[in-house]
Order: C-alpha cells, then structure tokens, then sequence
C-alpha cells in the first residue's frame, strides 16, 4: 500500500547545526549577535540558537525566515519588493498570520539541488543577516544558487 504514504528527505541535526556553527562564526567575525534556526519541510524549527547579546526578537525573526524560505524554495528577500503596494504580490507579507518574511537572512537549504529545508538568520542590517546565512550554507558546503 505505498500508494498511501509519501517520503521525504528533510534536513538532518547535523546538518542543522554545522548550519547554526556557520551563522556563529561569521557572526561572531562581523561583531554581531544573531539569532539563527533551520527548519524542515513542514516548517518545523530542527535547531535554532540566539547568541549572547542578540535582540529578542532576532530568533522569532529567522525562525520565520527559514519558514519562508522553506515554504517558497526562494530567499526571503526575494519577496521584498514583489509584495509592496502595486506590486504583483502585494500584501504577501501579511499572510500565514504574519509569519511571511520579506527581509533578507532567509534561504532555501539545498542538498543535491533537492529541497531539504530552510535557514533564518536575524539580528542585524539586511546584508549583514544575509551574509552571515550565506556564509553558513558555504562552510557546509552547500550553495546559495
């Protein structure tokens, strides 16, 4: 009866935190203190972490970013625009009670090119939350494309 049931390949704890080790470092570089998490599929948080010093709303932010991500299989960031009044997708941002994020600092997480989750990073300017994400999918040796 495999007709009834589905598999899929969600990003491992491992993975999840190499991910959270990579947004650390970088951020720790930077200066900054961020929050980070990594979802699965379904949108569920693996692992998240907020650093000594960050914002409280640094981890409620990217756990919503990866969610974003994950849901769409884009960077957050991608939607900023897109969704601002006369936009094709105005008012996206107010969907999913909110929990649609248009800031930069969310990504895809792809393995083999196969969706497997996605990552969040909050905490600072745009490009610095960005970077720190980006910089986190490099040392796990994954790409951002």
């Amino acid at each position: 009866m495999t007709d009834l049931t589905v598999s899929r390949e969600d990003v491992s704890l491992d993975l999840a935190g190499r991910l959270l080790d990579g947004v650390r470092a970088e951020a720790e570089s930077r200066g900054v203190a961020m929050g980070a998490a990594v979802v699965d599929l379904g949108g569920q948080v693996v692992a998240a972490m907020r650093m000594d010093g960050a914002q409280i709303v640094a981890l409620p932010l990217a756990i919503d970013k990866a969610y974003t991500a994950v849901g769409c299989g884009l960077p957050s960031h991608v939607w900023a625009e897109r969704s601002q009044p006369g936009g094709p997708d105005w008012g996206l941002n107010t969907t999913l009670g909110g929990r649609f994020v248009v800031f930069a600092g969310g990504m895809p997480i792809k393995v083999g090119g196969r969706l497997v989750g996605g990552l969040g990073v909050s905490g600072s300017a745009a490009d610095v939350d960005q970077a720190c994400a980006d910089a986190a999918l490099a040392a796990a040796g994954l790409t951002t494309a």
